[in-house]
């Protein structure tokens, strides 16, 4: 069965409406059993808040998916069919295991086994990267190592999601736009299954941030976050990565450039200092912001902008004509290779911005004072971030509260 764009856009819109209905439901539900996430030395709120939010991105994707998914697919003889029943009983296995850890707290191996089960049930079910095509290199086959690689890669997501929800409405929106490009780009692949779970995830995202935007009603807690690091891997290993086309292998590293990198130096920073990977900080993009003097909403639309840009360049490198084929060579044109050029160059020069504000890489001259983890952070003057006086960020309060002994967050 093949489904249209049209058949997306419902699934997109059933999803977001399913999601903002049901979360109020959740959120007395987490308040009855106690998932309730307490103001701590990490956080960004400053008030009790539901969790279980991810229960509602659940239930949005599943009946979405059973009126719009087809059960099975094939994209080819010699590839294993994708089961995509399979994959929602996937989500709802990882969904069980993030609720149980928001209202107990689990320990994080126990963590990362679920994740893993939750990996093997989708790989089982068809997610499976056998192949990439790499510019350059041509096809890499994978016949072997190919179910490993990919439990891997979405255990990888999910906690690259997980570790991207520490502030308001950052995950839900980032991943909403990033599920909206990956449907997109999924349908001109011809991954028509694959743009339809992009649409559904991007609708049960949306939905989801009608209470989770700051000032937020509603957290997604471990169930919500890896949901949707798992949803987006299997998006991105189905609709991209699989694909014959040498561009689709960049698209992913684009989209996800932007929580892959929050990762990336989260985790360096913890392992430069020798503190255990999965336990929590204050290090993450949104905390760096707090500490420059960006408000809560400020710093949400700013790396919601990074990630637009990005989506933008990632759509354009897959539809602006500036190179075609004609029998077995490349032609490229010129008009549209220097349109092509300068938005990369945009993109690039906004990233090195916002690298150069959140101080990641370190400038001589910029003043600096150190923070509670050694490292050194930057000194805005009076006024500077916030276009008016000078206030203690929340971080700062938060960090005072750590030295008095206040319990760290739940969520890394």
């Amino acid at each position: 069965m093949n489904h249209s764009e049209l058949d997306a856009l419902y699934a997109f819109a059933a999803a977001t409406v399913a999601a903002a209905l049901l979360t109020p439901l959740t959120m007395r539900l987490a308040r009855r059993v106690g998932a309730v996430d307490e103001p701590n030395a990490r956080g960004l709120s400053s008030r009790p808040t539901p969790l279980l939010g991810g229960l509602a991105i659940f239930a949005a994707v599943l009946i979405g998916g059973l009126l719009w998914l087809p059960s099975t697919t094939s994209t080819g003889p010699h590839t294993a069919p994708v089961h995509w029943h399979g994959v929602l009983l996937a989500a709802a296995l990882i969904t069980i295991v993030g609720a149980i850890d928001d209202r107990f707290n689990l320990h994080p191996a126990t963590k990362l086994a679920g994740q893993i089960a939750a990996a093997v049930v989708a790989e089982q079910y068809g997610i499976v990267v056998e192949h990439i095509t790499v510019p350059l290199l041509g096809v890499l086959n994978f016949p072997n190592a190919g179910p490993t690689l990919t439990v891997i890669g979405l255990v990888g997501m999910m906690n690259v999601v997980n570790f991207s929800d520490g502030v308001d409405g950052l995950a839900a929106g980032v991943c909403a736009i990033i599920a909206a490009a990956f449907a997109v780009i999924a349908f001109d692949l011809g991954r028509d299954a694959a743009g339809v779970l992009a649409a559904l995830t991007a609708g049960a995202s949306l939905g989801f941030l009608v209470h989770n935007f700051h000032p937020a009603s509603s957290f997604m807690g471990d169930c919500g976050a890896n949901l949707l690091g798992l949803l987006m891997g299997c998006i991105a290993v189905q609709g991209d990565i699989k694909t014959t086309s040498a561009i689709a292998f960049a698209l992913p590293l684009i989209l996800l450039a932007v929580p892959f990198l929050d990762t990336t130096f989260v985790v360096l920073k913890r392992l430069k200092y020798r503190r255990p990977v999965y336990v929590a900080d204050a290090e993450h993009f949104h905390h760096r912001m707090a500490r420059i003097g960006f408000s809560v909403r400020r710093t949400v639309i700013y790396l919601y902008g990074w990630t637009l840009m990005l989506a933008g360049l990632a759509l354009a490198l897959r539809f602006i004509p500036y190179s075609t084929y004609s029998g077995h060579q490349r032609e490229l044109h010129a008009g549209w290779l220097v349109v092509m050029v300068a938005l990369g160059l945009v993109v690039a020069l906004a990233s090195v911005y916002l690298i150069y504000v959140l101080e990641i890489v370190k400038f001589r001259g910029r003043g600096a004072t150190p923070t509670a983890s050694g490292e050194q952070s930057v000194v805005s003057p009076p006024g500077a971030a916030t276009g008016g006086p000078a206030q203690p960020s929340r971080v700062d309060a938060a960090q005072r509260r750590a030295s008095s002994g206040e319990r760290a967050s739940r969520q890394a």
